[in-house]
């Protein structure tokens, strides 16, 4: 028994002993097999580029080498940046519902509210050189066009006046150069810059035209944002409907009158201060100062989109 006893205690012993080993072991193992997956790389695919393309109706020479490894660039930089990009398709579909009717009205090409992406990604930002709103407009542009800007508004963040205003502009530079193509790289270089290249290097067509690296790649962001907006399962982003940014319904109140308090103002609409800057952000103080009496349109949303 005594015998018996001691060897079926070393047996349990080695028995412990070998569990206790491999309990050791394993975690080492697991970490290996982690290691190792994450030694691997992602798989990253080069994308290939549409056949044709157009903008506002005038033909992309895809056949040119330069004008096909422009827009490979353009499109692989904002498909690979995901964030933004996904981004971009849930503003989208609150904007251009606003935007498109916009271009209609003030005949542009639906093709320009890709302009627009390009400019400001649909934000009232303001650039470091001081260009401000959906259409990024300087001060002096703006007051040139019969923008109203000052410490109490500033129309250039009203998304409507601002559309008028890029559509003059760009109707301008359309019948100066004789084409949109011109006349949205003109957006951006402006008018007198893009003469002075197509005087210098003698042609006429913006493919053709060496320009600074900005330019040379500005009308390439748009037809990039065209591309990818306009089919972004094909680019690999898919969007439910629930997630897109919805557009928001406003009714629009006429004030020809001072306004002495908005917070107070806003709340006898029926809403809170925040709220009426964000859908009137051209309203640039706390208040209104309107000596002359102008006519003044403001938008308030309509019940069931936000939390008071």
């Amino acid at each position: 028994m005594r015998i018996l006893s001691k060897t079926f205690l070393i047996a349990v012993l080695v028995l412990f002993l070998g569990l206790f080993v491999q309990a050791i072991q394993a975690p080492s193992h697991t970490v290996s097999k982690s290691q190792d997956k994450i030694s691997q790389p992602l798989r990253i695919e080069a994308l290939a580029l549409p056949n044709n393309m157009t903008f506002a109706g005038e033909k992309v020479p895809l056949q040119d080498t330069d004008v096909r490894e422009r827009l490979d660039r353009e499109i692989h930089v904002n498909t690979y940046w995901h964030s933004n990009m996904l981004l971009m398709i849930k503003k989208a579909n609150r904007f251009f519902s606003e935007i498109a009717p916009l271009l209609k009205k003030y005949n542009l090409p639906d093709d320009f509210k890709y302009l627009a992406v390009a400019e400001s990604g649909l934000d009232n930002v303001t650039s470091s050189a001081g260009a401000s709103g959906f259409w990024q407009f300087m001060k002096a542009t703006g007051k040139q066009y019969g923008l109203e800007i000052n410490s109490y508004v500033d129309e250039r963040y009203n998304l409507e006046l601002a559309t008028k205003v890029a559509a003059q502009y760009l109707l301008n530079s359309k019948e100066l150069f004789g084409s949109w193509t011109n006349a949205a790289a003109a957006y951006n270089a402006g008018n007198a810059g893009i003469s002075k290249q197509m005087k210098r290097q003698d042609a006429t067509n913006y493919y053709s035209l060496l320009l600074n690296s900005e330019t040379s790649r500005y009308v390439f962001r748009i037809l990039a944002f065209k591309e990818i907006l306009s089919n972004p399962e094909k680019y690999g982003f898919y969007v439910d409907q629930q997630d897109l940014y919805q557009p928001i319904p406003t009714n629009t109140i006429v004030v020809d009158t001072p306004i002495e308090d908005f917070a107070k103002f806003a709340k006898q609409q029926g809403i809170n201060y925040k709220i009426l800057k964000i859908h009137n952000p051209w309203l640039r103080d706390t208040f209104l100062k309107n000596a002359s009496g102008k006519k003044y349109h403001i938008k308030i949303p309509k019940p069931g989109y936000y939390v008071l």
